[in-house]
């Protein structure tokens, strides 16, 4: 069965250099009535390389807590000892989790036979399903579509979060499906409406954190084959997603969730820095005139009804 629809990365507020469980508790609470398809904790939108191992599993834990089953939830978990993620897969699996978003490996830069061990590896060691991840414009390495391939006939490797930066290759992975039961999702955001309409099945998207609602929106009209009404849908998002990643993800989106009270610190931990007095200025001037605009399309899914608060701008 194919994993389908929209999945938020979560961000991981912080206060203080502590995790905010009060505002992860509200974020959880506010995604999971959108209508979206499930939760992915503590992947690089919710800043894990600087969480400590006590930390994650007390993230992990809380995710599962405050979610009450409403979703499925795939923990992010990668790295590049394979031996060591092996074993971090125990933890997951103790707080049954439905699944791991799990990165190609980094840095050290494995060949495609050495990104094809690493990942069957990870497939015998459990019997969580997984989502690889190819970023190679950070990773260093890209994941052949070759390589997705052979992959994907693992009994547990049930799909891929694509961010391969070749838009000929995204295109002939969509075009060529592995098989039927496997899920390719978007992770390039300004991509989406592109990956659907070329079959794709949705999106793991940092920008989704914002907008939820007119994200789904987009999604059902797609699957209705109703591709003008959701282009025209695709048309304000698209205007405004490129913005979000002027500089490092997540800490423009952390920013516009702190001006819209869902977070109470937009703080991010280092190497992460809080963004730029311009860029809040550009933000600002984008979510106003974001909310300015006259609706789309007349079709609303129920996710859209009920929105973040709406932004007020500050005034300097």
């Amino acid at each position: 069965m194919r994993l389908e629809g929209i999945w938020i990365p979560l961000v991981t507020p912080f206060r203080n250099d502590e995790v905010d469980f009060a505002s992860y508790r509200e974020l959880i609470d506010h995604y999971t009535t959108k209508a979206i398809s499930g939760l992915i904790p503590l992947g690089t939108t919710g800043e894990s390389p600087t969480v400590s191992e006590e930390e994650f599993e007390s993230i992990l834990d809380k995710t599962m807590e405050y979610n009450e089953g409403r979703v499925p939830v795939y923990v992010g978990l990668g790295g590049n000892h394979t031996t060591k993620l092996v074993k971090q897969l125990k933890m997951a699996e103790k707080y049954r989790v439905q699944g791991i978003l799990s990165v190609s490996p980094y840095y050290n830069r494995p060949d495609q036979r050495g990104i094809t061990e690493h990942f069957r590896r990870i497939s015998e060691a459990t019997d969580l399903n997984i989502v690889m991840y190819n970023i190679p414009y950070r990773t260093g390495r890209n994941m052949e579509n070759a390589t997705i391939h052979r992959l994907s006939e693992c009994r547990n490797i049930v799909g891929i979060k694509d961010c391969s930066g070749n838009l000929d290759q995204t295109l002939q992975l969509l075009l060529n499906r592995p098989h039927e039961d496997f899920s390719i999702l978007t992770g390039e955001d300004i991509l989406f409406y592109t990956t659907l309409v070329h079959g794709g099945d949705g999106g793991i998207l940092a920008s989704a954190n914002l907008h939820t609602g007119l994200f789904v929106d987009i999604y059902r009209l797609v699957r209705a084959n109703d591709h003008r009404a959701a282009l025209e849908k695709w048309k304000k998002l698209a205007a405004f997603i490129p913005l979000l990643f002027e500089e490092p993800n997540p800490t423009p989106i952390k920013y516009c969730l702190y001006k819209a009270g869902v977070l109470q610190s937009p703080e991010a931990r280092l190497p992460l820095v809080e963004i730029s007095d311009l860029l809040k200025q550009r933000l600002d001037a984008g979510l106003e005139a974001f909310h300015a605009q006259p609706a789309a399309s007349p079709v609303a899914s129920p996710a859209a009804e009920e929105e973040l608060p709406v932004y007020q701008p500050a005034l300097s």
